[in-house]
């Protein structure tokens, strides 16, 4: 049974099993990964694992990622452009949703690509085996040294501001010039949180586009720069689909004017955004409704102007992701308020997840144990972590819980690992990938000796 986090939805009937078809079902409008099932002991399975025996054998707190909806979701995105949109194409998995070799190996057999923002994304998918010609770089501040790196592998490189675009002219070679696309900001806003709008004017990314006839001017006289593409992205969690249909409309101009300016642009780079159901209230367009809207609207804008068509590049990466994978901990005890709360704790909190703290973020929960165990209470289920404000899930409606249960919360393949700390010298948890009723160790669990790594105790200070 779903679990809500309001009071006011506490007779929700919502299925929380993905449908029969699930093949079928878009990844980022189920609340749980499609393989998900209760088998005959009660439990929840996920890869055709009990995620309760998975705790016992990999240890709690533990992300689980299931194969099978992350190879789904990317399989959605590649056919759906090559079935709505009438040139070419290209889906880049946006890394920083969750950066990790065995996740970049899984898309890559995909026929993806990656947008990557640092020089560690870099490195890693580059490690993953994948080829440079798949991977844009962004990133609103890149260092020399990240772009030196990203023009030594021969990577495409998202070009943020008046800075990167003078270091580029200086290290590239006029004998192998470096792709280059110029990330704009459109002036499209979204109904999103604030910290993830960033295709309004007012945003740190991008170049205004009052700039941008300079911007131009400034690309065609640089023979080590070869101005391929324009970039905008409109923001994050978008459930709504008219913002892409805008801005469709909006890089096409742009396109035309970067190749009255001698640009050779021949790649749009739409960017990604689309929403993923947390909660039953959660109501986002599927990812094939979503292609649907944006492939269109580009080609539309081409043939309204006349223009060929560029190759259309798209970077999601909650969509692909945030669905298929659950963080799966241990219930410890609680603490009752009388006619205030009752708090249970878990064994994690704002290090394995910081999007409550973060964002104020929701999610839903089931006790993976008992899956046919009636809601009976409300409670606030809260980290380990020693601040107030480290709350999992605030006012859930949930079974009578006990020491030892196993509570999943839903939908945490997006920002968790990767926004994951060590607060309060805790260890991140492992990864385990399943299919199959197989699980491996893709992440290990950070040691107590990991966490001293780094540390550097100076002569005079030793015992």
């Amino acid at each position: 049974m779903i679990i809500s986090t309001e009071k006011s939805t506490q007779n929700l009937t919502y299925p929380y099993l993905p449908p029969s078809n699930s093949s079928t079902t878009s990844p980022n409008q189920s609340l749980l990964p499609l393989t998900a099932k209760t088998n005959d002991r009660d439990r929840l399975e996920v890869g055709g694992c009990d995620v309760t025996e998975l705790l016992q054998q990999f240890g709690s707190p533990l992300y689980i990622l299931d194969e099978v909806t992350l190879r789904t979701a990317c399989g959605q995105y590649r056919d759906a452009f090559k079935h709505y949109y009438p040139g070419s194409s290209q889906v880049i998995y946006a890394s920083k949703a969750w950066s990790c070799l065995a996740v970049c190996a899984v898309i890559a057999q995909e026929g993806l690509g990656f947008d990557v923002v640092s020089g560690g994304e870099l490195y890693t998918t580059l490690e993953a085996g994948v080829s440079p010609e798949k991977i844009y770089f962004h990133g609103n501040n890149k260092s020399r040294e990240e772009l030196q790196f990203a023009v030594d592998k021969d990577c495409a490189i998202i070009v943020d501001n008046w800075l990167e675009l003078q270091i580029l002219a200086e290290i590239t070679d006029p004998a192998k010039p470096t792709r280059i696309l110029l990330r704009l900001t459109p002036g499209i806003e979204c109904h999103t949180h604030e910290y993830i709008r960033t295709g309004h004017i007012d945003s740190k990314f991008g170049f205004d586009p009052n700039q941008l006839p300079e911007v131009f001017k400034f690309v065609a006289q640089q023979p080590g720069l070869n101005g391929i593409g324009l970039h905008a992205h409109i923001g994050s969690q978008i459930f709504e689909r008219q913002p892409h249909q805008d801005l469709g409309g909006v890089l096409v101009d742009w396109m035309a004017k970067a190749l009255d300016a001698g640009l050779p642009i021949s790649e749009l780079n739409i960017g990604g955004g689309l929403g993923i159901r947390y909660t039953e209230a959660d109501d986002p367009p599927s990812i094939e409704e979503w292609v649907k809207t944006a492939a269109e609207s580009v080609a539309k804008a081409c043939d309204d102007r006349g223009l060929a068509y560029p190759k259309l590049i798209s970077e999601p990466g909650r969509s692909l992701i945030g669905s298929a994978c659950i963080t799966a901990y241990t219930v410890g005890g609680r603490k009752t308020i009388p006619d205030i709360r009752t708090y249970i704790t878990v064994d994690g909190g704002m290090s394995d997840n910081p999007r409550p703290i973060t964002y104020q973020s929701v999610y839903r929960a089931v006790v993976g144990n008992r899956m046919s165990a009636k809601p009976s209470e409300i409670v606030t289920v809260a980290g380990k972590h020693c601040e107030s404000g480290d709350i999992v899930l605030k006012d859930a409606h949930l079974p009578l819980t006990e020491p030892g249960d196993t509570l999943i919360i839903l939908a945490t393949g997006a920002y968790n690992y990767s926004m994951a700390s060590n607060y309060n010298r805790i260890g991140r948890p492992a990864a385990v990938l399943v299919k199959d009723g197989d699980a491996t160790i893709i992440i290990n669990r950070e040691t107590y000796a990991d966490l001293l790594r780094q540390d550097r105790l100076p002569q005079r200070l030793k015992p």
